[in-house]
This record gives C-alpha cells, structure tokens and sequence, in this order.
C-alpha cells in the first residue's frame, strides 16, 4: 500500500526544506539532523522521577544514561535502545519517546547513551549495551527486565538477549525490536525497492556500516548481525514491528521467522504504509501511537 497521507506530507516539508541526503553529509551535519527531528517531538508527560546518572565500561570509560520513573509503583523496567545507525542520537532526542513508554505501561525506562561511532566503532556499542543490562540488573533486582530499541537499538537489542542467553546473564522478560537491523546483507528486495528509499535509503545504511563497522570482515559477527547467530533457540520471547516501506523490512521479518522455527514465541506486526523512523515520530506521525500502543499491551500482558 502506498505511504499514508501524514507521511507524505511529512517528507513533502523535509524535501522544501532542501538540504542533502544523508550519505552525503559530515557527522555532525547528521546528528543536527537528528537534533531538529528531536525538537518536533515536544514534551513527553511528567515523570515521578528523573535521574540522570553515569554508567561506568569495563574499559574505563563511560556513558550517560537517564532513569524515567514514572508514576505509582513501577511493575518492570524497559532497557531502551535508540536507535541512529550506531552514529546518530541523544538522550533528548528520545525523552518523549522514553516517557510516553513509561507512562503507557507503568515500567521505569532507562534510556542509555551508549558511545556512537565513529569515534567508538564496533564492539563499543553493543558492549556498552550489555553493560547497560548489566547496570540495570544490579540496580533493579527483582523487577522484570524488557529490551527494547528502534533500529540500530533493535540490533542492540537482539545482541544483548543473545549474549545475555550465551553468558547466563540477566533475565529478560521480553525484547521489543522495532524495525532492527538484523544483518549486513543490503541486497536483500527490501533495499533494492526504490519505494522504500526515504527517511532511511541503502545509501545511508552504507554510510552507517562503513562508520561503525568499517572492516566488512567484522560484519557477519553475531554481536553486529544477530541473524547470522547458529542457534536462536532459548531467547525471551520476541515482539518484532516492521514497516512496509523501509529498506529493513526484510531482515526483521526473516528474524521473527528464524526465532520462530527456533521455539521462541514471537509476535510479528508489519506496518503498512509507513516508512523507517515512524515509530519514534511521537506527536508528528499518527502511526507512532499505535504502534506504541502495541508495545505497550504487549508488555503489560507479558508483565501480568
């Protein structure tokens, strides 16, 4: 089906806007991008409590992350990862987002800065995400653990559950991956489909790759494409969105489907007529807030 009316609209102000592409631009002239998105989103609802606090790296580093308690008792706490190819995002880009989800299902959010490429290439991130598991499991013993994460965030995401199943690390209840980015493989017909080149192209997720893991070698790494794991049997069970028009589509359906011949119970929900990044789009695409909605019943009944 063709993209909704809000989305075209939408792309319709970008295009008059003017300004080039994104695999043609600086890093940082991206992260401005991401910055003005940021700003359309405005204020999510109020929280109990805000903490901002540091999360210390077994290689002496560290990243911020931010605590989202929201009101009355919290039933769970959901590790979300943004998303931004692994380059891209900020923690206040995400505040909306990471309120309206600890509004909709009473869970505390914790939203982790972990470090970006390309001044942090592969592994940095996606050990930084484990971290980030880590932290939130020593932090919140006994409250239910979800991961969730858009994007290069649902990469992060289905890492994290894997190593965590791997290692015997924490419980997690359920992982949330909303359009991930499953594998390195970008001749799958969702890329090649010119419908699908919108907010995110096959251009841009070139660029992505080639700041973040620059040496294609390192590519077919489980820890940087989870589909490409032997075995993806003994994972938390799995809701996995997808969005008709974006060069992702396929490889997070392929992965709903290896979960599911794996015996990992799996939800699969495609979003017709909407492109990547619709699912952060809170306040500007209407579809967002299904989606969220989605998430949001989804978690709660796997939290009852």
């Amino acid at each position: 089906m063709a993209l909704d009316h809000a989305t075209t609209d939408f792309l319709k102000q970008l295009a008059d806007m003017g300004g080039k592409p994104l695999h043609e631009m600086t890093v940082p002239e991206a992260r401005a991008l991401g910055t003005f998105l940021g700003e359309l989103y405005g204020k999510g609802p109020a929280m109990a409590r805000v903490e901002e606090t540091t999360i210390a790296t077994e290689d002496g580093g560290s990243f911020p992350a931010r605590v989202l308690v929201p009101m009355g008792t919290p039933r769970g706490v959901i590790l979300y990862f943004h998303g931004g190819g692994w380059v891209l995002g900020a923690l206040d880009e995400f505040d909306t987002l990471g309120r309206k989800l600890a509004a909709r299902t009473g869970c505390t959010v914790v939203l982790p800065d972990y470090r970006l490429a390309p001044e942090h290439r592969y592994p940095v991130a996606a050990r930084d995400a484990y971290t980030a598991l880590r932290w939130v499991a020593d932090r919140m013993p006994g409250m239910p653990i979800v991961v969730a994460g858009d994007s290069a965030g649902g990469n992060l995401s289905a890492v994290v559950a894997q190593r965590a199943r791997d290692e015997n690390g924490p419980s997690i209840a359920l992982q949330v991956l909303v359009y991930p980015v499953t594998d390195c493989d970008l001749d799958r017909t969702s890329y090649q489909d010119p419908e699908n080149q919108l907010m995110l192209t096959r251009d841009a997720m070139v660029w992505f790759w080639d700041h973040y893991a620059p040496d294609p070698a390192q590519r077919a790494n489980p820890d940087v494409s989870p589909l490409r794991a032997a075995d993806l049997s003994g994972l938390p069970p799995a809701l996995i969105l997808t969005a008709e028009h974006d060069v992702l589509r396929d490889e997070g359906e392929e992965y709903a489907e290896r979960l599911r011949q794996a015996g990992v119970p799996v939800e699969l929900k495609r979003f017709d007529g909407q492109m990547h990044v619709f699912f952060t789009m809170v306040n500007v695409l209407p579809a967002s807030a299904a989606a969220l909605k989605l998430v949001a019943e989804r978690v709660g009944q796997r939290l009852e």
